[in-house]
């Protein structure tokens, strides 16, 4: 792991205020450690995981994703009920889901145009509002 992998990953950690621990480190430099915004599921975070050598339980990558999205250093994009994506990047952004591939990819925020919202209900707040456009070649 390069000095710059290993600062960025606990430097983001710390942003987090998370202690640096083995799997976490291992996790966030897959994660953020060449400074590209990452879509993962639990499950290509552990594959990717176990292609790069680290020693880290599926059950571990669940548990400190959900960390880091409590911590605030990832947001998770729900597809459907039984699907999440975990994504780095944390402005508000569209996304779009290619069906065929299940793959989630960021979609021009520029282009996109909210012209109103429900009011919410008596006592709550809009925490934030998430646009998933699905895509299906023709």
């Amino acid at each position: 792991m390069a000095v710059t992998t290993r600062n960025r990953g606990e430097e983001w950690l710390a942003r987090g205020g998370l202690r640096p621990t083995r799997q976490r480190l291992a996790l966030a430099h897959l994660l953020v450690g060449d400074g590209h915004d990452r879509h993962v599921t639990a499950e290509s975070l552990y594959a990717a995981s176990n292609r790069s050598g680290a020693k880290v339980s599926l059950a571990t990558v669940y548990n400190t994703l959900r960390a880091f999205c409590d911590a605030g250093l990832v947001q998770e994009v729900v597809v459907d009920g039984s699907r999440s994506y975990f994504d780095t990047r944390l402005d508000d952004h569209p996304h779009f889901y290619w069906e065929d591939s299940a793959e989630l990819t960021d979609a021009p925020k520029d282009q996109l145009q909210i012209a109103g919202l429900p009011e919410a209900p008596q006592g709550t707040v809009i925490s934030r509002v998430d646009v998933v456009i699905r895509l299906r070649r023709s």
